[in-house]
This record gives C-alpha cells, sequence and structure tokens, in this order.
C-alpha cells in the first residue's frame, strides 16, 4: 500500500513511517493538514491516508471534509486523543472510514488498515472504471489488460503487477526491493537483478512511446513519468 501520514509529532510520525515501511508498505509523511491537501490535490496517489484530527494549520476534519468534496475516494484512517462519541461521530460524518484514539497500539492501526484495504478492494472489483495511465499507457485492473495508444499489449503475471506498480505511483521513485516486495510474492528468491530484468523485459512491449515513460532513477531504481 502507498500511505500518507498527516502527524505533526515528529517522534509519532516517524515512528509510524518506520514501522509501516517495516511492513513493506511505501509511507510519505505531511506534518500538516495544508500540506496533505497539496498533495493530493496535485495528483498523489495513495491506497490510505492515517490522518491526525489535532493538526496546527487545518484540522483533520477539514482535511477529510475538502478531500471528501473533490471527489477524492481515499480510505482515511484518524487518530485522535479526542474519545468523546461526539468527536467520533464529527470524524465520521467529515469523511473519515475508521478512527482510533490515541494512545494507541500500533497492531490495532495495522489491523485497521488492512480492513481499509480489503473494503477499498472490493469496490474497486465492482468498479469497471479502474484504469491507471500514464501517458499513451492504459492499465484495466479488472479485465487485467493493458494498452499503449489503444494498441493491446500481452503482459505476463509479472510484468504486469510492476507495471501496475509503477502506475500506482506516478512520480515516485521506487528502489529495487521496493518493486520486489510490491510486485513478487511473499517469500520468493529473486534479487534485485530481476527487477532490471523485466523492466527490460516491459519496456520492450510497451514499445518506443511506452518504454519512455518509465524513467531509471540512477542509484535508486525507476520511476514512472507523471502525467
Amino acid at each position: 500500500m502507498h500511505v500518507l501520514i498527516v502527524e505533526d509529532d515528529p517522534r509519532l510520525g516517524r515512528l509510524l513511517q518506520r514501522l509501516l515501511a517495516e511492513e513493506r508498505h511505501v509511507v510519505d509523511l505531511a506534518v500538516g493538514g495544508g500540506e496533505a491537501l497539496e498533495l493530493v490535490e496535485a495528483g498523489g496517489r495513495f491506497d490510505a491516508l492515517i490522518l491526525d484530527v489535532g493538526l496546527p494549520d487545518v484540522d483533520g476534519f477539514e482535511v477529510a471534509r475538502r478531500m471528501r468534496a473533490g471527489g477524492c475516494r481515499v480510505p482515511i484512517l484518524m487518530l485522535t486523543a479526542r474519545d468523546g462519541v461526539a468527536d467520533r461521530i464529527s470524524g465520521l460524518d467529515a469523511g473519515a472510514d475508521d478512527y482510533v484514539v490515541k494512545p494507541f497500539a500500533y497492531e490495532e492501526v495495522s489491523a485497521r488498515l488492512r480492513a481499509l484495504a480489503r473494503r477499498a478492494a472490493d469496490t474497486t472489483s465492482r468498479d469497471d472504471g479502474a484504469i491507471l495511465a500514464s501517458g499513451p499507457i492504459a492499465l484495466d485492473e479488472t479485465r487485467r489488460r493493458v494498452t499503449v495508444d489503444g494498441r493491446p499489449v500481452e503482459l505476463t503475471l509479472r510484468e504486469f503487477s510492476l507495471l501496475e506498480c509503477l502506475l500506482r505511483h506516478p512520480g515516485h521513485a521506487l528502489s529495487r526491493d521496493q518493486l520486489l516486495d510490491m510486485a513478487w510474492p511473499f517469500g520468493v528468491a529473486v534479487t534485485p537483478n530481476t527487477v532490471d530484468a523485466f523492466i527490460t523485459f516491459l519496456r520492450r512491449k510497451l514499445g518506443p512511446r511506452g518504454a519512455a515513460r518509465i524513467e531509471t532513477v540512477r542509484g535508486i531504481g525507476y520511476r514512472m513519468v507523471q502525467p
């Protein structure tokens, strides 16, 4: 999952970021509501938000309201020290999908994120319009189909998964290890060099215009050009 943490407490934010990264999530951190809204409005693709309520600029309730008003459907898990029923209702009414009261156990946050991901996946599976795109490349998640300039491209299961990962994180430099974690089954014995080989296969099948969308980030890995 690609998770955005919005938390103004630097120690808690870094702790959550580290723990989620250890569970093989791609994690971004914002320290204020305004920064979070800018990331979302700039086209950042996130699978879930961990959103603190007590932010110094735009509070979590208002962040959730603005996101939902703008059509953003990313699942939101709210964190707050306010444990009153009225506060929980306010968060849910603002657009949050779930609510965790501080102090909390990390295991609970992790479990609730997994539950949100399952619900989002169920919604996506019912959505015929689940299309990821970058320039001439279009990937239909529901039909498991890829086209470049409208031309069908036959990919193997692993090539499809690798392209899907890149398209889900446009503009983000993903390391070879991150791509292995996201695109290969857990426990499969492969090396980071395997990613390089599959990127070569993928670029060849996508053709010149499609291949140009996948940038090599020297010393790190690969990045899909942001639309």
